[in-house]
Formats: C-alpha cells, sequence, structure tokens
C-alpha cells in the first residue's frame, strides 16, 4: 500500500474537513496520551497550538479517506514554535524568511509503525516535505527535534546544522535545527527509506500565506520506476 501525501492550506481546506479533525485528535492521542504532555492536553481531545492557522500548512498520509500519518509546515515570517517558545535553543539566531519554513508535528499512527527499519508512512512524509520544498524554492527547514534525529538527518543527506546545543526537553534531549532540501537529500531519502515514487499530492488552488504563493512553481527529478 502506497500512502499518498496530500498537501493541505487555507484555499483547500474545505476539501479535507474531516481529515484535518482527524488529525487534530491523532495529535492528541501521541502527544499528550503517548509521549505525556499534559501541558497541551485538551478537554476536546484536539490537539490544537497557538501555530495551527490560516497560515499552516499540513501534509497528510491518507489511506483512503483516513489519516495514517502527517506533518505541519509553519511559514517563519509568522510566529512560530522555534521563534516564539524556544528561542532559548537557538542563541546562533533564528533563521526565517519566506523560503524557509518550520517543520513541526511530525507522526505515524501506531498500527502503521514499524518494529524495525525505517516506517514507510514516515519515509513517504519526509519524501513528500522534499519534494514540497523543492518544487517552491524552500531553501531551509527548521525545527526543534529530538537529539537522536540528526545522524538520521545526515544519512538522508538533509545537511542538518545545529542552532545550538541540546536541551533537555521532557526527559529527552532536544535540540533545534537547520535542514538543507535538495535534490540529494531527496534522492538519498527515497533509496535509504525504499520510496522509488513521487509522494505529495496537490488538489485545489495553490496554497498561499501573505504574499507567498505555492503553486508547484519547479519540476522535481522523479525517479525511473512510478506507481501511480
Amino acid at each position: 500500500m502506497h500512502a499518498r501525501v496530500h498537501l493541505i492550506h487555507h484555499d483547500n481546506r474545505h476539501l479535507y474537513t474531516k481529515q484535518i479533525e482527524e488529525h487534530f485528535r491523532i495529535r492528541h492521542d501521541i502527544y499528550v496520551g503517548e509521549r505525556g504532555w499534559t501541558d497541551i492536553a485538551r478537554p476536546d481531545g484536539r490537539e490544537v497550538d497557538q501555530f495551527d492557522t490560516e497560515d499552516s500548512l499540513y501534509l497528510l498520509a491518507l489511506d483512503g479517506e483516513r489519516v495514517i500519518g502527517g506533518s505541519r509546515l509553519t511559514p517563519t515570517t509568522c510566529p512560530h514554535l522555534l521563534a516564539d517558545v524556544f528561542p532559548h535553543l537557538a542563541p546562533r539566531g533564528i533563521p526565517r524568511g519566506p523560503d524557509i519554513l518550520e517543520w513541526t508535528r511530525v507522526f505515524v499512527i501506531p498500527e502503521f509503525r514499524e518494529e524495525s527499519g525505517y516506517a514507510r508512512i514516515g519515509s513517504e512524509v519526509m519524501c513528500a516535505i522534499l519534494e514540497f520544498c523543492l518544487e517552491e524554492g524552500i531553501s531551509r527547514l527548521t525545527g526543534v527535534v529530538d537529539a537522536w534525529w540528526l545522524p538520521r538527518f545526515s544519512d538522508c543527506g538533509w545537511a542538518p546544522e545545529p542552532l545550538g546545543l541540546p536541551r533537555e526537553i521532557d526527559g529527552s534531549p532536544a535540540i533545534a535545527v537547520a535542514l538543507t532540501p535538495s535534490e540529494e537529500a531527496l534522492r538519498a531519502t527515497r533509496e535509504l527509506r525504499g520510496v522509488d515514487y513521487p509522494c505529495l499530492v496537490r488538489k485545489g488552488p495553490p496554497a498561499r500565506h501573505h504574499t507567498h504563493v505555492f503553486p508547484a512553481t519547479r519540476s522535481v527529478t522523479l525517479p525511473q520506476h512510478l506507481d501511480g
């Protein structure tokens, strides 16, 4: 089964109303229920924070109409997690600009995780992120990640750049990082994770936030063998 990762934004969100709500509830199950982030718990069972706005971009992996994985991108020209909650993790400065996005809230539901190797759904989300960034000319991604992600990003060619030293957050070391999307990163990620097909799906009008438009402006080198 090949999931497809759908790009959801302000101007096509009406096509994904059910999936957006489902993904908020999945986030609550994972981040509050599994990871124990009780400070973000909500009585309605939806994990929604101040950075879930009309400027947010969501990439949701769907199995039919069911959400099985996903992620969030936030323009760094807007308020975002690193700048407004964790600026102390980036004493060297926080990269910001219209071609820089923050990457947060990556998840795969439990039944689609794999005990060994790389989870296929998480790999598809990573590839879709790179496809989107290359199509749009996004030069960097920033985020706060568990420190053990650094060697994984290096293996995949994402050229991780620490923005500060690791700090303990919720009992585990976390670090602010900048990542560089590239054709090489996409090729290496596909090869390492066994994804030999394009993952990103766009429906409806192009995404818009403020003066920036994301209409799939560049072509991306696709693998030789495509499935669907």
